[in-house]
């Protein structure tokens, strides 16, 4: 049975840790991102963050109940950082873009983190807000709630899959990472044209785009599907709500 959390204001440290520092939920987070980035999610102990932040690992459960709640509150800072300095212009297609490329790049900046939390729901704060936003935007453009919630659904999935996708390959020990990126020249651009045409027709393009993320394509591809849809919705096409009242006309 996990142990119970203390709530905040009874679990503040006002003595600093041996290494001068006062533990607080943020810097017990941040710690741990640099464990991952240094020695991977099998790094990553309560004993082992004990001692890089001078404290005792017990004191921990004051203010997480084990990994797995850590765990969460890394994936929800990752989304906080996404959101930091974000700002909504009034422009649906722009403002979505633009979120889920800061998404995207959040995570890539701590793959290893990435990949344990990408898959997960948190529940807070910051993905809350992310979730809130991201349906705000399509309501008030004028989508009908069924329509907002399918398209939010979507683009919440594919930003957080590519996340862990693309976080998987830059967490790979260099060499293997190197590897694979080889393979395309290496193999696919030496394929001949009698048996694979088609490879072989495409190859140099082949080579120049898939080392990198297709996460850009993919979320022009699902704009413009959505911009499609809206200008149905408002030409009185198709309908398909389920009676839920849209946030605004756009």
């Amino acid at each position: 049975m996990p142990k119970p959390v203390v709530p905040e204001e009874a679990r503040r440290r006002r003595r600093p840790t041996k290494n001068g520092a006062v533990l607080s939920e943020r810097l017990i987070v941040e710690t741990a991102l640099r464990m991952l980035r240094e020695h991977g999610s099998a790094g990553l102990t309560v004993r082992r963050l004990g001692t890089a932040l001078g404290a005792d690992p017990s004191t921990l459960y004051r203010y997480f109940s084990g990994i797995d709640d850590l765990t969460l509150a890394i994936g929800n800072m990752l989304v906080g950082r996404a959101l930091a300095c974000w700002e909504d212009t009034g422009d649906w297609r722009a403002d979505l873009r633009d979120l889920g490329l800061r998404i995207h790049a959040a995570y890539l900046e701590h793959p290893q983190a990435a990949v344990l939390t990408a898959s997960r729901v948190t529940g807070k704060g910051y993905e809350v807000a992310a979730d809130e936003t991201t349906l705000g935007l399509l309501r008030t453009a004028g989508f009908p709630d069924s329509e907002a919630v399918r398209i939010y659904h979507a683009f919440i999935d594919q930003s957080l899959a590519f996340a862990a996708l693309d976080a998987a390959s830059l967490a790979l020990p260099a060499a293997a990472r190197t590897a694979d990126e080889e393979v395309w020249r290496a193999t696919y651009a030496r394929l001949p044209a009698a048996t694979h045409p088609h490879i072989a027709a495409t190859a140099h393009l082949l080579v120049a785009r898939m080392n990198h993320s297709a996460y850009p394509t993919a979320l022009e591809m699902l704009l413009d599907s959505a911009s499609t849809r809206l200008a149905e919705v408002r030409r009185g096409d198709g309908g398909g709500d389920d009676g839920g009242r849209s946030g605004g006309s756009g």
